[in-house]
């Protein structure tokens, strides 16, 4: 036997898990540090070049992975659309009093915002909530700490967001049975986030009611994120239902009213050739796809490589609960990178096949809530959230500062998806 086949499985993925956050940290692009992880992990488990060669290509031309690239994609484009053509922006001044409060509106416009997962979205609120801002007592921390929440209350389920796409895609989970078991969390996001702020005296700011504008304008520059939730769900329920057999089924039914809504966001604008040929040659665009592609190879070499059945081997000599592992994991990884599909992508395919192997398949989807509720916590309070950075600049204040008031938020959304999970668990049982 050779003798890194000797070291414990653990020891070995950890290593693999080691060199991917280093490569992260070392600015090097996550697409090459997963495929870089994707092969150390082949080699530290014996698979031979061949073998590595058939399961990456396979990992690759999986229906999943194509549409799954395309999707994100596909939201990408929608999203630079809105941004580069100004819409973003339009959608904010049309959203100004329609809400008389303007403690409301400091949580509704970074909410708004977090409907298109931008990089650094949270820079696009803040000019807004500093404005309000002024009429209130609240000082610079938690402005921030404002914008930067209620900028991320819908990531945990919203289906424009690759981190949920990709996670449905590694479970192989049902987007909208995964959409309607998340949404809780966005309602505990939403209160538990105010406990921070409700005791902090608020001068009111009323607008007049005489001169608030009307809803049409507001909802036209929406018009695109409407096209895709109200075309994309009955369509693919549709599609699913007419073709059965059909793996993405559901995934082409998102990708048409996704193009939909683009074709429609440069009419609005009057987008320019110049313009959608910028945003459909971002090289954003195209590292995203490579990140994907990365990801799922890393999950067909973890599987290929049968290391998950030996690390599932090794846990269960050791006694150490699923439980520990779904919540500990992902948090730690969340914190390291502060970005979601990272997580996803480099600790659901262990986690996922984990559970099959405990025979815990059963809770599939209260194993990948608590891992998802514990994973986002990680992301957003790790110290390289862009959204963070992004927005303490902003305010001028800092990560210190800012913690204070995140910590709590967190801590209710911890408490709060264990006991969901125990909720899941009794149901499905």
């Amino acid at each position: 036997m050779p003798v890194i086949e000797q070291v414990p499985a653990i020891i070995r993925v950890f290593l693999v898990f080691i060199l991917v956050l280093i490569c992260i940290r070392k600015k090097l692009s996550m697409g090459n540090a997963f495929l870089l992880g994707a092969i150390s992990l082949a080699l530290l488990f014996g698979m031979g070049f061949t073998t590595m060669f058939r399961s990456a290509v396979a990992s690759v031309f999986d229906p999943k992975t194509l549409s799954l690239a395309v999707i994100v994609s596909l939201i990408l484009i929608l999203s630079s659309s809105m941004e580069e053509g100004g819409q973003m922006k339009r959608l904010l001044f049309n959203f100004q009093g329609l809400v008389s409060s303007s403690r409301l509106n400091l949580v509704i416009f970074p909410a708004l915002i977090g409907l298109l997962p931008m990089p650094g979205g949270a820079v696009f609120s803040a000019p807004m909530v500093k404005e309000l801002g002024h009429s209130s007592s609240f000082g610079p921390d938690r402005l921030s700490y404002i914008n930067y929440w209620y900028r991320h209350i819908w990531e945990y389920w919203w289906p424009l967001y690759p981190g949920v796409l990709l996670t449905t895609t590694l479970a192989n989970i049902n987007v909208w049975a995964f959409v309607a078991m998340m949404c809780p969390l966005t309602i505990v996001a939403i209160i538990s986030g105010y406990l921070p702020i409700k005791k902090v005296p608020h001068a009111s700011h009323q607008y007049n009611d005489d001169r608030r504008p009307p809803l049409k304008p507001f909802f036209r520059e929406l018009s695109p994120i409407l096209i895709v939730i109200c075309v994309g769900m009955p369509l693919g329920i549709l599609l699913s239902s007419v073709f059965p057999t059909c793996a993405i089924s559901k995934e082409v039914g998102l990708c048409f009213a996704l193009i939909l809504g683009i074709f429609w966001t440069w009419h609005i604008n009057r987008s320019d050739r110049l313009l959608i040929r910028k945003i459909m040659t971002d090289p954003h665009l195209l590292s995203m796809i490579y990140l994907v592609l990365s990801i799922l190879v890393f999950k067909g070499m973890m599987e290929d490589s049968h290391a998950v059945e030996a690390i599932s081997r090794e846990l269960s000599h050791l006694h150490v609960p699923l439980i520990l592992v779904t919540i500990i994991l992902p948090f730690l990884v969340g914190g390291v990178v502060g970005i979601t599909i990272a997580f996803v992508g480099s600790t659901f395919p262990i986690l996922i096949l984990l559970i099959s192997t405990f025979g815990e398949t059963t809770y599939m989807l209260a194993y990948i809530m608590l891992a998802m509720t514990s994973g986002f916590i990680g992301v957003l309070l790790s110290p390289l959230h862009l959204c963070l950075l992004l927005s303490n600049q902003y305010f001028g204040t800092t990560l210190n500062a800012v913690y204070r008031h995140l910590w709590l938020p967190c801590f209710c959304l911890l408490i709060s998806g264990i006991i969901y999970f125990g909720v899941l668990r009794w149901i499905t049982s």
